[in-house]
């Protein structure tokens, strides 16, 4: 099992040559992996295929292109290849959602059922990524979790009435993935929520800025923690219900109370894998570990959509940590009052 010394010395140059945005090819090796980090209204797309059939947005103003959800994910997979070089780094496993659709000017008055593949185009709003560092992993309460870099590109987020030098706003991440369900961990410092850029070397300077800052130790120390913890089906109970209730508390009442992001839906889903879900229900007298309860948690989130997934992956881990705050030292917590 790989042990945690990686050091921003040990990863690489400490400087990002403007060459890294050339895109020299990367030789195509395994992907990801085989189960879907994301469901929600997504489907999956390889990278090949995204960028032979799916058109780019430009900005109205001056017709230039964005940058593309292909150039977004090279970019992001040269910077890993150059921050962590002589790892295995596996190919990107891709997910997008909502498809917009259009035609060629000759099919205008074509019936949709009649149009052949070439008069048709598309391209997605919506892109969420992962890719896989399979040997540098780490085992919490018998679970193996591999490092994992991506991010999140959703078009809708952009001022596409503008010109080119705008920013174009983007969500990068890097953490770990728990192979036993592909949930990610994603907190705070190793996540960028919007990441502002004019142009692909800014995003690539900021994509490196993040990967060589991350410490990997604090993030499997902090989930090694939540292992210590546990709640009664009675502390879980008037958690789920005060969770219901944050969402229509006034404004007002809510300063103060951390914040909680997660739907009711996503909430019936912890519910029911509370009682179900094999690997991380709870236990025969009712009581479950904080580590359990943040990966039913990360697991209903995958029914997010993707611009907000990401979110409420650091949300998930943030809001379990302040419940374990709470039974270490028996502070005050809104949630289990």
């Amino acid at each position: 099992m790989e042990t945690f010394a990686l050091t921003p010395v040990q990863r690489g140059s400490k400087e990002l040559s403007t060459n890294i945005v050339s895109f020299d090819p990367i030789l195509e090796v395994e992907p990801s992996h085989d189960k879907a980090f994301i469901l929600a209204n997504t489907v999956p797309m390889s990278l090949k295929t995204i960028e032979q059939e799916h058109i780019i947005p430009v900005f109205v103003k001056d017709n230039e292109p964005l940058i593309s959800h292909v150039d977004f994910i090279q970019g992001v997979e040269q910077v890993a290849h150059h921050v962590f070089s002589g790892e295995k780094i596996l190919s990107p496993s891709i997910r997008l959602s909502h498809p917009v659709k259009g035609r060629i000017p000759d099919a205008r008055h074509k019936p949709a059922k009649e149009l052949l593949k070439h008069e048709e185009t598309i391209y997605y709003e919506r892109c969420a990524f992962v890719i896989e560092l399979p040997n540098i992993t780490e085992t919490i309460n018998g679970n193996q979790l591999s490092l994992t870099i991506g991010g999140v590109k959703a078009y809708n987020l952009d001022n596409l009435y503008n010109r080119k030098g705008s920013d174009e706003h983007f969500k990068v991440f890097i953490g770990f993935e728990n192979r036993v369900c592909t949930n990610l961990c994603v907190w705070s410092d190793g996540y960028v929520q919007d990441l502002k850029v004019k142009s692909m070397l800014d995003l690539c300077n900021a994509v490196f800025e993040l990967l060589t800052k991350f410490q990997p130790k604090r993030q499997v120390d902090a989930l090694h923690r939540l292992g210590e913890y546990t709640l009664q089906e009675e502390q879980f109970a008037k958690l789920i219900g005060r969770t219901r209730m944050y969402q229509y508390l006034p404004n007002a009442q809510r300063k103060g109370i951390p914040k909680f992001l997660f739907p009711d839906g996503h909430l019936n889903t912890v519910v029911k894998d509370y009682y179900n879900d094999q690997s991380f229900c709870r236990l025969d007298d009712g009581s479950i570990s904080l580590w359990r309860l943040y990966n039913l948690f990360t697991g209903a989130n995958k029914q997010s959509y993707i611009d907000t997934f990401l979110d409420r992956s650091q949300n998930a881990f943030d809001f379990v940590r302040n419940i374990s705050y709470t039974l270490e030292d028996s502070s005050f917590n809104w949630f289990l009052q």
